[in-house]
């Protein structure tokens, strides 16, 4: 089954690289993901900068050279690097600790798979994540700059895993998933709230919040000691059993439509899968966990292959993983950035967001088939 995953992942790969990876400006040696297809002229020029979508590209990216390590991808993976810096106006960084936290994981993983070394970028970005936990002020780190007093789980998750992989700061990542399990767990149902807003609870419930968290506390359960290990596979196998029961009900993971919340079942599906193959421990309950983060990522995938359209022989994945995809076309409404976030398309299908979790799940269930 491993191959027929493999086959899956590849031809996401080829859908997103046919449709969506282009020269930025027109510039050798560029590549980033053109946010619309069918695209209009503004799209291929960039004139919109969704920065998260592309750190989730380049996410993908490092997912296919980890499943079947080619040349040509190594060369792509360098260039959306090297563009997403340019088209960032020359920084690796931007005003909102969640997007920088994306790109500070998929940037580590990818100096990983390539040789490159980023390590100016990867030390500027810890740097903002560092600098700007805020105790004080009831966080955890906020979502972006400026005094703001929104601390929630889709900036402290991201920059929680990324500081517990880099440069030896567990500690701190240690503290992030301990504010996270003290401020934002449902007494109830045990699944993340979003955060806290000038000291008020914002009860929202997001699929990436639970998966940011999930490997949030893998990564701690990885990288510390017998009695910390117990605290955070607990965690663990508390949240699995949430999401099973409230968030994948019928086995599918829920998913949240086109924009910024395209994105959202595919960051679970990734970090669930990082549950299957990476949660240490022997007991029974932690083989439970693993399994059953196993079977969400596999029964997700097949029913998003099975409900997706094809066009030219490649995939086109639906917006919501338990229903037919629609065929986006263009013209009509598409997405906008809007108070912090980017909204959906008319047609969800049309979003690069929609199409990169696709990939990401595909790329998720051939992790889980093979580790």
């Amino acid at each position: 089954m491993d191959q027929v995953w493999a086959n899956r992942a590849g031809s996401s790969e080829t859908a997103v690289t046919q449709r969506h990876l282009t020269r930025l400006w027109g510039l050798p040696g560029t590549q980033l993901g053109v946010v619309a297809w069918p695209s209009e002229r503004s799209d291929r020029l960039f004139g919109t900068w969704h920065y998260w979508w592309q750190a989730h590209l380049l996410d993908c990216l490092v997912d296919a050279q980890l499943r079947d390590p080619q040349p040509e991808r190594n060369t792509r993976i360098k260039r959306q690097m090297r563009s997403h810096r340019l088209r960032n106006n020359f920084f690796w960084t931007n005003n909102y600790y969640d997007d920088m936290a994306w790109l500070a994981l998929a940037l580590e993983r990818a100096t990983k798979v390539t040789g490159v070394q980023r390590d100016r970028a990867l030390r500027k970005l810890a740097g903002q994540f560092l600098d700007s936990w805020a105790p004080e002020n009831g966080g955890g780190i906020p979502w972006r700059k400026g005094g703001e007093r929104f601390f929630n789980a889709p900036s402290n998750g991201p920059a929680g895993i990324f500081l517990a992989r880099y440069a030896d700061h567990v500690q701190r990542a240690d503290q992030m998933s301990d504010w996270i399990d003290r401020t934002l767990i449902d007494p109830e149902t045990h699944l993340v709230f979003d955060g806290i807003k000038d000291g008020s609870l914002v009860r929202a419930q997001y699929t990436y919040c639970q998966g940011v968290v999930l490997g949030l506390e893998t990564e701690l359960a990885k990288r510390t000691g017998a009695e910390a290990r117990e605290r955070h596979l607990m965690r663990v196998r508390r949240l699995v059993a949430a999401v099973q029961e409230e968030m994948a009900p019928s086995g599918v993971l829920k998913s949240a439509g086109g924009g910024d919340g395209g994105l959202f079942a595919g960051i679970t599906a990734r970090y669930l899968a990082l549950v299957a193959t990476d949660l240490p421990g022997d007991s029974p309950d932690d083989a439970v966990a693993r399994d059953t983060a196993r079977n969400i990522v596999l029964a997700s995938a097949k029913s998003a292959w099975d409900y997706r359209q094809s066009v030219d022989g490649l995939p086109v994945f639906g917006a919501f993983w338990d229903r037919d995809a629609e065929l986006p076309t263009a013209g009509g409404r598409q997405a906008q950035f809007v108070a912090g976030a980017v909204n959906s398309s008319e047609t969800p299908e049309r979003d690069l967001s929609v199409q990169l979790s696709g990939w990401m799940l595909m790329e998720a269930a051939h992790a889980v088939s093979v580790g």
